[in-house]
C-alpha cells in the first residue's frame, strides 16, 4: 500500500495555507514551501553560500546540471531554445492544438523564419470532451524530414496523462532524427519525472507550480544539446546547456537555491502524493459524472495512472465565468477556483468547440488540498445550482 501523507504536517509546510482561503487554482501556481523561503532568505543574507540548487533540480529528473538551465518561465525558456535551433528548408515540426501556446508559438515562429513546414497533430475525438494524442496517428504524420515533434505531458486543461515512453518509442522507430519537445508544466507537481525513463530530448517545467520559488527549468538530452547553437558571447564557453540559451544571466541563484528545499520534501512522498491525490479526484469527478447537465473536459475516469487532479468542466445553461462568481460570492471569495481557456485557446474553441472567451471551470487540486475541502466546494456548487441565476 502507498505511504500515507500525514496531513496536518503537510499543510504546516506551506505558510499560505493558515490564512483561511483553499486554493483551488493551484494549476495557475501552487503554495509555497516554508522551507523554500528559508533557504532564498539564507542565501541573500549569508556570504559564500554553496549553491547546490543545480544539482538537486538535475537529481529531480535523473539528468545531468549540464543539461538543464533556468529561466524566468517556461515561455522564456522555449522561446530561447527556438532561437538557438537551426533546421533546412523543408523540415518539418509537428505541433498538437492541445497544448499550451509556449510550446506551440516559438515553433510557428522559426517555422517562419526558416522555412519549415508545420503538420498538426490533431487528437483523437472519439470522446470528443476528453482528446487525446494517440500514437496511432504518427505514421500518417512523420517522415524522414520530420525534425521536431512537440506535446504536452498533461493538458492544464484536460489533466489527461499523455503516456510518454509509448509516445517517443513509437516516434523514435518512425522518425529517430526527430527531437522530441515535452511541457512538462501541468504535470510536474503530481509525480515522478524520470527524463530518461520518458526518452524525451527536451522537457520543460515551472518550479512555481511545483511548491517553489518563480523560477523554470529545461532540459536537454546530451543529443540535443549537441545540435543547439549557443546564444551567448562568441568567447563564452559553449557546452552547457546554461551556457548555450542561460544567456549568461546567473539567474536568480537564490531562487534556484531554493529549489532544493522542494527535491528534499517531494522525494520521499512521491507515493503518498499520488495516493492522497487519487482520492481528491475521486470524491470530485464522482460527484460531476453523477449530475446531470455537466459536461467533464477530460478524463472522466479518476483513475490516477490516466489523470492529474486537474478538473476542468462546465455545466449546462451556465456560463463558465458566471459560475465561479456566484460560487465565489457564495463562499465569500474563500474557494480560488477559476474560468477561463489559460493560454489553451487552440485547445478550448479549435478542440473542445467552445464558444465565448469564458472556457471552462476549473478545479486544480494537489496533495495538500483535503477531501474535506473538495466536499466544502461541492456543497457550495449545489447550493448556487439549486438557487439558480438571480
Amino acid at each position: 500500500m502507498p505511504a500515507e501523507l500525514d496531513l496536518n504536517k503537510v499543510r504546516a509546510s506551506f505558510p499560505a495555507l493558515s490564512r483561511g482561503q483553499v486554493h483551488f487554482d493551484n494549476a495557475a501556481g501552487s503554495q509555497v514551501l516554508g522551507s523554500v523561503a528559508d533557504r532564498v532568505r539564507d542565501y541573500l543574507l549569508f556570504p559564500n553560500i554553496t549553491n547546490d540548487g543545480y544539482q538537486a533540480a538535475a537529481d529531480f529528473i535523473n539528468a545531468s546540471p549540464d543539461d538543464i538551465v533556468f529561466g524566468s518561465s517556461t515561455t522564456q525558456l522555449l522561446h530561447n531554445l527556438s532561437q538557438a535551433l537551426s533546421f533546412s528548408p523543408g523540415d518539418e515540426n509537428l505541433l498538437s492544438p492541445l497544448d499550451h501556446e509556449s510550446n506551440i508559438t516559438p515553433w510557428l515562429s522559426l517555422a517562419n523564419c526558416q522555412n519549415l513546414t508545420i503538420k498538426w497533430w490533431h487528437p483523437d475525438t472519439t470522446t470528443s470532451s476528453s482528446p487525446h494524442l494517440s500514437p496511432s496517428s504518427l505514421p500518417d504524420l512523420l517522415s524522414p524530414k520530420t525534425r521536431l515533434v512537440c506535446l504536452t505531458h498533461t493538458s492544464n486543461i484536460l489533466g489527461t496523462i499523455h503516456l510518454l515512453p509509448s509516445i517517443t518509442s513509437t516516434i523514435r522507430s518512425l522518425a529517430p532524427q526527430a527531437l522530441i519537445c515535452v511541457d512538462g508544466v501541468a504535470f510536474a507537481p503530481h509525480r515522478k519525472i524520470d527524463v530518461k525513463e520518458l526518452g524525451v530530448d527536451f522537457y520543460v517545467f515551472s518550479w512555481y507550480k511545483v511548491f517553489g520559488p518563480r523560477v523554470s527549468q529545461l532540459y536537454a538530452s546530451p543529443r540535443a544539446r549537441s545540435q543547439l547553437q549557443s546564444l551567448g558571447h562568441f568567447f563564452n564557453p559553449s557546452e552547457t546547456l546554461d551556457e548555450k540559451i542561460g544567456l549568461a544571466g546567473g539567474w536568480c541563484q537564490e531562487l534556484i537555491y531554493g529549489v532544493a528545499a522542494v527535491v528534499g520534501y517531494l522525494a520521499p512522498r512521491w507515493e503518498g502524493i499520488v495516493k492522497q491525490e487519487g482520492e481528491l479526484q475521486r470524491v470530485l469527478l464522482g460527484w460531476l459524472n453523477s449530475r446531470k447537465g455537466v459536461t467533464i473536459y477530460g478524463e472522466r475516469s479518476d483513475d490516477t495512472e490516466t489523470r492529474v487532479p486537474t478538473v476542468s468542466f462546465r455545466v449546462e445553461g451556465w456560463g463558465a465565468r458566471e459560475l465561479v462568481e456566484a460560487v465565489e460570492k457564495e463562499t465569500n471569495g474563500r474557494f480560488k477556483i477559476r474560468w477561463g481557456s489559460y493560454y489553451s485557446v487552440r485547445l478550448t474553441k479549435g478542440v473542445l468547440g467552445l464558444d465565448g472567451e469564458d472556457g471552462v471551470v476549473r478545479v486544480s487540486l494537489v496533495h495538500y488540498n483535503t477531501v474535506n475541502e473538495v466536499e466544502s466546494l461541492i456543497e457550495a456548487v449545489e447550493k448556487v445550482l439549486a438557487e439558480g441565476k438571480r
